[in-house]
């Protein structure tokens, strides 16, 4: 049962790394970059067109890097496999750690609901580094509890440090806060905070700070001293003490986690909430999943940077420590906070089938996925009348999962909206027939990462250089259609040409 249930819960993405584009805002910047790292012989610092780009550690990059080398292209199904892979790590390493307390059916419904928490399951079908971090600091937290409860392996006091460094080395400082921070509040909580260097000791900090080191030091030789004052302050102390980008208020995550951990995220906070009341918190695994929590949530609100994806880490304790908690409580009010996503979503298809001659639904919507969605609503409700809470958890994450994946087979129908690679080869068609050799922009976020498509530099035009171009030149010009229809003289100077409509945006042929 285990291994099929992780499998099936696997196949269900496969689908949306085979057939959709990479979107341009992060998933197409890191192609960018590691091809530019690949042409120019950099493996420890990295570039975007030129520019230095210390906003994230090696470690994924490398990993791009090592599809385009083996595969001579960048491959989805590939690269997603580091995303998708790591969040069935992260959820088996705590099925793993639960199995003591819990019996089969509580965390095979644990697992269905957080893979189906909205921000969690974001992260696994996302092309980025943060899933992988995920996994290794809860590979590291659990590595310490397993030496704290005296059930640590001969390797475990090598591999903490290294977990702990894997983390940094996945996406930065977040990496070695969470399990420091955790690591000894519990201990102190615990009144045994003078035991911390029985787990961090001289052989984990030199194994810690010796990765450190070599990493650095390989920064420091490939990209000099600028580079690596970029990386350790610029990038860790401005971001968290004055944040140059997402700087938010302290307050921000109360209001994101709500919709990061839906549908899900009443019977979460409701279990974890009732349990404290009924003074539940009477194991040692309890007590670490509440402190990972808090620690972490705290510290990150008072960090100036943040994005929703930030509170990632702590996602599968606030998942699991609910359910640790389930058990010896009362479920009435807990099957009225599954009830609530169920009766909502019960509706989708009634409504569907109301609207769906009146007004123009967005695209990719159609009456298979809803059908799915609300199907399984209605089959969770029937189980929550039957007074089973897990069967109709299970049955509306199962019909996530369906929708998913139905929505996955019907993805490329919409990839014109969601990334670069239709408009790119578009253009690259009518160059080719025309002759064409020069590409343009007029600013848009993150199309001078369409070179990845185009094979060549792509450069940006203002609507004066736009007009002394035209006279001299044959080129092809992208651009945003809302930018353009907003702009009078940049319409002047595209009307009447050829062009063709891609999404968003248009390709003018000069």
């Amino acid at each position: 049962m285990k291994i099929t249930k992780y499998l099936l819960v696997f196949l269900c993405f496969i689908p949306l790394f085979i057939f959709r584009d990479f979107t341009p805002n992060n998933e197409l910047k890191y192609l960018s970059i590691a091809d530019e790292a690949l042409r120019d012989g950099h493996f420890f610092t990295f570039w975007n067109h030129g520019v230095p780009y210390a906003d994230k550690p090696p470690l994924y990059l490398w990993i791009v890097m090592l599809g385009k080398w083996l595969l001579g292209t960048h491959c989805m199904l590939f690269l997603g496999m580091f995303s998708l892979l790591p969040a069935l790590g992260t959820l088996a390493v705590m099925e793993r750690w639960v199995r003591p307390y819990l019996n089969e059916e509580y965390r095979t419904s644990a697992l269905m609901m957080m893979m189906t928490s909205g921000l969690f399951v974001g992260s696994a079908v996302v092309m980025r580094m943060d899933m992988l971090m995920c996994l290794f600091i809860v590979l590291a937290l659990y590595t310490f509890f397993k030496q704290y409860t005296g059930k640590a392996g001969k390797w475990d006091g090598v591999l903490l440090p290294v977990y702990i460094f894997l983390a940094v080395f996945s996406k930065g400082p977040v990496g070695v806060l969470v399990p420091l921070v955790s690591m000894a509040t519990f201990l102190i909580w615990q009144k045994k905070g003078r035991l911390f260097f029985r787990y961090m000791g001289w052989l984990q900090w030199g194994i810690l700070l010796g990765l450190c080191a070599a990493w650095f030091g390989a920064v420091y030789a490939e990209g000099g001293n600028a580079y690596l004052n970029n990386l350790l302050f610029h990038q860790t102390v401005n971001r968290a003490v004055d944040a140059f980008h997402h700087k938010q208020p302290v307050w921000y995550y109360l209001k994101t986690i709500w919709y990061s951990l839906a549908p899900w995220v009443l019977f979460y906070f409701s279990a974890i909430y009732m349990g404290l009341r009924r003074q539940l918190l009477d194991t040692d695994v309890k007590k670490f999943f509440l402190v990972i929590i808090t620690t972490t949530f705290i510290a990150l609100s008072i960090f100036s940077g943040k994005l929703d994806i930030y509170l990632l880490p702590i996602f599968p304790f606030i998942g699991y420590l609910a359910f640790l908690m389930l058990p010896d409580l009362p479920q009435r009010w807990l099957r009225v906070t599954v009830g609530i996503p169920a009766g909502i979503l019960a509706l989708a298809f009634p409504a569907y089938l109301a609207i769906m001659y009146r007004i123009d639904l967005p695209a990719g919507i159609s009456g298979l996925t809803v059908l799915a969605l609300s199907g399984s609503a209605w089959v969770s409700l029937y189980f929550l009348f039957q007074k089973r809470i897990t069967q109709s958890a299970n049955s509306l994450a199962i019909g996530l999962l369906i929708t998913i994946l139905i929505g996955s087979l019907i993805v490329c129908g919409l990839n014109a909206m969601i990334g670069f690679r239709e408009m790119s080869q578009k253009a690259q068609t009518i160059a080719q027939e025309k002759g064409i050799e020069n590409f343009y922009y007029y600013p848009f976020r993150s199309a001078e990462n369409m070179d990845v498509y185009l094979k060549k530099e792509i450069s940006p035009v203002n609507a004066e250089q736009l007009r002394s171009l035209s006279e001299r030149e044959n080129f092809i010009l992208f651009v945003r259609e809302k930018e353009r229809l907003k702009n009078k003289e940049l319409q002047v100077i595209t009307d009447g040409r050829e062009s063709y409509s891609i999404g968003d945006y248009r390709i003018i042929v000069y």
